[in-house]
């Protein structure tokens, strides 16, 4: 199979065309026709998943995030990203980003199902599919009624994560939760005109992480990578479901940071 049989692939799972308008999705450096035998998926093209991808003699390296979001005016070794790429093409490494195309067709539903939400709908809405609204996050009933303390221990479990940071009280009582699996700061609106009394997310500031508490919407944030390394994991088994003779090899958990 070439690069573009995997794109095809790909796309059945999250349409290009879902994207938001400011996203940076598809393929962002590489050969369509690139014959690839083994592929790496990372949720970021940094130049440790790169010199990863390269060790294990990848054909194509397949990211959440895109490496490049705006234009670029010259690449070189001066700068990081020019770096990057000129490593991806030295390697003869094809880089393709799924970003907020699988935010909508992927994550949500992800999210949902490991938080074992009922009677979902659409946090964001961003498109429709076939009359459908499709969007980014979604809010749903939980299992049961529980306090916040409780979701964020439901919520370590279900995304594998040590810790989470909560604002509000952790002695709530909440039946109603919003999952939107990366940064969740421009939800947190939605969220409340959802009914949604808990919002599991990531990269909540100060500010508004107290101002959404004081609204009656308790935040737990557990990491921009907390919630979303999950798609390293499933777009392994959804590709060696789809293809036959090629390698997958999923990047090793690890947090981009550490507590000291």
């Amino acid at each position: 199979m070439n690069c573009r049989n995997i794109i095809e692939i790909l796309q059945e799972q999250s349409p290009e065309h879902y994207a938001c308008s400011w996203d940076n999705v598809g393929l962002l450096v590489g050969d369509y026709e690139k014959e690839v035998k083994t592929i790496y998926i990372a949720l970021d093209a940094t130049a440790e998943a790169i010199w990863q991808a390269a060790a294990a003699g990848a054909d194509l390296l397949l990211t959440h995030h895109p490496m490049i979001f705006k234009g670029l005016k010259r690449v070189n070794s001066e700068d990081f990203i020019g770096r990057r790429v000129i490593a991806l093409i030295k390697n003869d490494i094809s880089c393709y980003a799924m970003h907020t195309n699988f935010d909508v067709k992927g994550m949500a539903e992800l999210g949902a199902q490991r938080m074992e939400l009922k009677n979902c709908q659409v946090l964001d809405v961003t498109c429709w599919q076939e009359q459908e609204p499709a969007g980014i996050g979604t809010v749903g009933e939980l299992s049961g009624e529980m306090t916040v303390a409780e979701c964020a221990g439901k919520v370590k479990e279900a995304f594998g994560v040590d810790l989470v940071k909560i604002y509000g009280r952790p002695d709530q009582k909440i039946k109603r939760a919003a999952v939107c699996p990366g940064s969740g700061k421009s939800v947190i609106g939605k969220a409340i005109e959802a009914g949604a009394q808990a919002l599991i997310t990531g990269d909540i500031d100060h500010h508004e992480g107290i101002d959404s508490a004081a609204q009656g919407l308790a935040i737990i944030d557990a990491g921009h990578y907390g919630v979303e390394k999950m798609f390293v994991s499933y777009m392994k088994e959804y590709l060696k479901e789809r293809t036959s003779g090629i390698q997958i090899i999923a990047e090793p958990p690890q947090q981009p940071f550490v507590y000291q």
